[in-house]
């Protein structure tokens, strides 16, 4: 956030859904916080952007949604918001003349006892998998007919068709 404002003119910030270090999902979240901005996380897809606002699709265990908000906004995106293509051999030399600022936590007014591991305020203590999910499958054997009889059955019977 510190890094943001000294930026200056910035409307919208785009991070990944989560870091591989700590896998918590907060740094969208906590710079949105910092900042006072909106914010839209799991977003698959910019649909529209203007000076003002922006639509987004915003991915959920049922589906999606559509949503708009104001800008400024920070969004965590998907990493399936993107087809990654091969850069050019002139794209490839030319990113070696770039510089790229690095920026110390005197350089933006920054913390440090607020900043990086020792300073977060979360810690994980324990990562597992989730639960496994208990699905039941039926195996329907038989002629193509007899087959498609007994699925059109079995979807009856759960009220599906």
């Amino acid at each position: 956030a510190k890094a943001i404002e000294k930026i200056g003119d910035v409307n919208l910030v785009i991070c990944g859904k989560q870091a591989i270090d700590g896998d918590t999902a907060q740094v969208g979240p906590g710079i949105a916080a910092h900042l006072d901005w909106l914010q839209a996380t799991y977003i698959m897809a910019v649909e529209e952007i203007s000076s003002s606002s922006i639509i987004v699709k915003r991915m959920h265990e049922d589906g999606y949604d559509i949503c708009e908000m104001s800008l400024p906004a920070v969004i965590t995106v998907v990493k399936d918001i993107n087809t990654p293509r091969i850069p050019s051999l002139k794209g490839r030399l030319a990113s070696n003349k770039c510089e790229i600022p690095v920026w110390k936590p005197d350089d933006i007014g920054a913390d440090t006892s607020k900043i990086g591991l020792d300073g977060s305020p979360t810690r994980v203590v324990k990562i597992q998998p989730p639960p496994p999910r208990h699905t039941s499958t039926k195996k329907i054997e038989g002629s193509s007919t007899e087959c498609a009889q007994a699925l059109l059955r079995e979807l009856r019977l759960r009220s599906i068709v």
